[in-house]
């Protein structure tokens, strides 16, 4: 098994518990984690993720969760980047942080962890 890579989604909903994705998101990467497999963020989904925590000064917080998870944020690459201009010219309603989600999960050939319905759709 390949690499599974994280979306904001499924990060918000590992950092808080009162979100509706709290509960999947931990047995999602519990099971991952258990199985061996590489976890990975793209650095647009880490930096979407820290929204919150940033507005509350608690950056750090998040950050030693995410690492404590055992989750590396993956960097954003030039071939990364102009994946992910190819991937939102083909399709227009997807915002540029999910493109970037996206061409991330293909440069790095992993598999795609998302809550939010509109990018798994266009994953497919």
């Amino acid at each position: 098994m390949g690499s599974l890579i994280l979306d904001a989604s499924v990060l918000i909903g590992l950092l808080d518990k009162g979100d509706a994705h709290h509960g999947r998101a931990v047995d999602d990467v519990e099971r991952a984690d258990q199985a061996g497999r590489a976890l990975l963020a793209p650095a647009s989904a880490y930096g979407e993720a820290l929204v919150a925590f940033a507005r509350a000064d608690r950056t750090h917080e998040a950050r030693d969760a995410i690492a404590s998870m055992g989750i590396t944020i993956a960097p954003l690459t030039a071939a990364m980047a102009e994946r992910a201009a190819r991937v939102r010219a083909r399709h227009k309603h997807l915002r540029l942080p999910d493109a970037i989600v996206l061409a991330c999960a293909e440069e790095l050939d992993g598999e795609l962890l998302s809550y939010d319905e509109g990018l798994r759709r266009a994953a497919d």
